[in-house]
């Protein structure tokens, strides 16, 4: 099986994930699952699309990771890893898309306006 490269985003995080056939081995920038997301709410999100089709050992997973937080960054690797198994196996697909795995969350932080203090905010009304 040859290396499956697909993209994941979600806020301003951006997740390449690498996917081969291997052991079950995760790797977030030259790091371990484990090391990068010591929290392991964080590891249980990025691993589910696997968990979901029982291939938590089958595949070896290299992903680089850049932007956002930590929560977007654990969404935007689970995205990704989600699109390389649908590109591996067609059928794994219904099952990701039920989990909702397969949509790409597109809410942002809306910009802060010129002449407020926030996005939506409004600077306090004095009428004297």
């Amino acid at each position: 099986m040859e290396i499956i490269n697909t993209v994941g985003r979600r806020k301003t995080a951006v997740a390449r994930a690498y996917v081969k056939s291997g052991s079950g081995n995760i790797t977030i920038n030259s790091r371990s699952l484990e090391t990068y997301f010591p929290m392991e709410i964080f590891q249980f999100v990025v691993k589910q699309p696997l968990i979901v089709t029982d291939n938590a050992e089958k595949f070896d997973i290299k992903i680089n990771l850049d932007g956002g937080g930590i929560k977007g960054q654990a969404e935007a690797a689970r995205l990704a890893i989600a699109r390389a198994l649908c590109e591996i196996d067609a059928e794994f697909r219904p099952v990701l898309k039920k989990n909702g795995f397969l949509t790409r969350d597109s809410r942002k932080v809306e910009r802060k306006k010129p002449g407020q203090p926030g996005a939506r905010a409004k600077f306090q009304f004095s009428k004297r």
